[in-house]
């Protein structure tokens, strides 16, 4: 049976890893800072749906391929590394595409249509959970993590299955206390963020991070 000392220490490692800022809390700050609270609940349960995935997938030694086949772990690689950069540039194109004819704030309106219309992120639970899932799933250093991690705390005679999904479920806790607040901050800034200039500041920032975050996948860093 899998004991306390090892579930602690594999909360450390993992509540580690989801302070980190980084590509989930990137997405989640600004779909809930842009009032979309539906959306951002599901990118929080479509993130953690895949950390779920991973747990399970790590617990049965079936994402143990991603370390020991080139091919496997090359051709997720270089599928995340294309749909980041893909989101994160059409959040960039969107904020640069402006009619001279329109407001400033009809233009506004219309570029978050267009980039709500091609993610699929329009403030709707499950557009928000496939964006979240899909992000998740497509990034092979997850799977990565959990084959050189889980193992290390999985006692043997355990049913790796049941001590797997555990501990992963220790880590959806975390991630989901962690959103929780980052929903929280969120709200504080969205009277702030009602301005036009102020949304695609944000979505620029935004789209960057996503966008780098695919071209360093895509380098292996």
């Amino acid at each position: 049976m899998i004991t306390l000392d090892a579930i602690g220490a594999f909360t450390l490692i993992v509540g580690l890893l989801t302070l980190t800022p980084g590509l989930d809390t990137a997405l989640i700050l600004r779909t809930a800072a842009f009032g979309h609270h539906r959306r951002a609940w599901g990118v929080v349960l479509g993130i953690q749906s895949g950390t779920l995935v991973w747990g399970t997938l790590a617990s049965l030694g079936v994402t143990a391929l991603l370390t020991t086949s080139h091919l496997a772990y090359q051709t997720l690689r270089w599928a995340g590394a294309a749909y980041l950069v893909w989101m994160g540039g059409v959040m960039l194109r969107a904020t640069w595409r402006r009619s001279s004819s329109e407001s400033p704030q009809a233009a506004g309106a219309r570029a978050r249509a267009r980039t709500e219309a091609r993610t699929g992120a329009g403030d709707t639970l499950l557009g928000g959970w496939r964006q979240g899932t899909a992000t998740n799933l497509l990034n092979p250093k997850m799977g990565a993590f959990y084959v050189a991690v889980l193992p290390n705390f999985i006692p043997a005679g355990t049913s790796h299955l049941g001590a797997g999904v555990l501990l992963a479920g220790v880590h959806i806790l975390l991630a989901v206390a962690w959103a929780c607040a980052l929903i929280a901050f969120a709200r504080v800034l969205r009277d702030r963020l009602r301005r036009p200039s102020a949304r695609r500041c944000l979505d620029r920032i935004t789209g960057t991070v996503i966008a780098a975050f695919g071209i360093r996948l895509a380098l292996g860093q």
